[in-house]
């Protein structure tokens, strides 16, 4: 080796010494300038959604030093829009330091100014289609909509979504909160439109809300929001919601009713895509921030794995061996995520507009 080698290998080797160095004293003092803020404030993350319980206690133990301050879990994600813009001049514990949000609301927050940039430690392996480039917002996690049934009172699981239109499902279809602003409730009706042959956009909300008027028409649908408690006390015994969460619920409620989750047969299934922000007015934006490092971290993302979501770090995760077998082989059948189709963010916030925009004239009925 010439002396020349040696010491462009050893300026190599101080240039990555100091990197490390650097990136170490970075997230050492965030950690001291979150526990100093001593608080996050979260917003729309019920403890059954994605595992979000476990993360939650998870930031805790990692954090004692901040408390989380739960705000609103049934929330949706219009709502939590609502809640930074209500909440501009407020640096109280109504004002949310983050959000996790529907796709087609990350680039609309953006737009309004509603948030702010910052990009994780392992932003280069989230996929470029789902995250913005500047940072503003990121992918966090996936499902696929799926329909859950209550087996005791539901003797014959439908297996397409026109089945839920037979007189034997009277008074028994829900979604999971009001179309016209729950970010879960407008992509199920997107993937009921995608089923009566919509393209993701403008035409499935289209002939999604002439589904959904078929089903108040027959007397099929129930204007309730659907959750496990709704389904577990037969009040809603079928719902539509993402797989992650009716997987959960049939946890939880351990056979007490039993409980089917389908993944909805046809040419595709629904994918969709949550994602993540900072509140450009978060009270205490570097716990905000350190909640972002924590929940993009290998123990984060597992932390969704294991409440059935698959996180946006999922495949470079599997390439590196990061994911234990176990909680391979708890995911649903690869079949249904075979079939598999993500809307673009334009295709949904065509979607969404028509949906929110046409639910009362098309279908009428108040979902509370």
């Amino acid at each position: 080796m010439t002396i020349k080698t040696m010491l462009t290998a050893s300026t190599s080797l101080a240039m990555i010494l100091s990197a490390s160095l650097a990136s170490a004293q970075s997230m050492a003092e965030l950690e001291a300038a979150a526990k100093a803020e001593g608080m996050l404030t979260t917003i729309a993350l019920p403890h059954d959604w994605c595992g979000y319980g476990a993360v939650i206690e998870g930031f805790k133990a990692k954090y004692p030093e901040i408390t989380v301050n739960e705000l609103n879990p049934d929330a949706g994600s219009a709502d939590e829009l609502e809640a930074i813009r209500a909440n501009k001049d407020n640096t109280g514990p109504q004002a949310p330091d983050v959000i996790d949000v529907g796709l087609a609301f990350g680039p609309q927050s953006k737009e309004e100014g509603l948030i702010q940039p910052y990009k994780v430690a392992t932003w280069d392996e989230i996929p470029a289609d789902i995250k913005d480039a500047d940072g503003y917002w990121y992918g966090d996690y996936y499902g696929v909509m799926a329909i859950g049934v209550n087996k005791d009172l539901v003797e014959n699981t439908p297996t397409t979504w026109d089945d839920l239109l037979k007189p034997e499902y009277a008074a028994s279809f829900a979604l999971t909160g009001d179309p016209r602003a729950s970010n879960q409730a407008i992509l199920a009706i997107l993937a009921m439109g995608m089923a009566r042959g919509g393209e993701p956009g403008e035409a499935s909300g289209t002939k999604g809300l002439e589904f959904m008027a078929e089903l108040n028409k027959a007397g099929n649908f129930v204007p309730v929001t659907g959750k496990a408690g709704t389904i577990a006390q037969g009040q809603t015994p079928i719902i539509a919601a993402w797989d992650y969460n009716l997987l959960a619920w049939r946890d939880s409620l351990a056979g007490n009713p039993p409980m089917e989750v389908i993944i909805p047969a046809g040419e595709n299934s629904l994918a969709g895509v949550y994602v993540q922000a900072i509140s450009a007015y978060a009270p205490h934006p570097n716990a905000a921030k350190l909640w972002m490092e924590y929940l993009y971290s290998d123990e984060g993302q597992l932390g969704w794995l294991a409440g059935y979501c698959h996180p946006a770090r999922f495949n470079a995760m599997v390439e590196a061996g990061k994911i234990p077998q176990d909680l391979l082989d708890k995911l649903p059948p690869a079949e249904g995520y075979a079939r598999a189709v993500f809307p673009s963010v334009a295709a949904q916030g065509d979607n969404k507009k028509v949906v929110s925009e046409q639910w009362d004239a098309v279908v009428g009925a108040k979902v509370e």
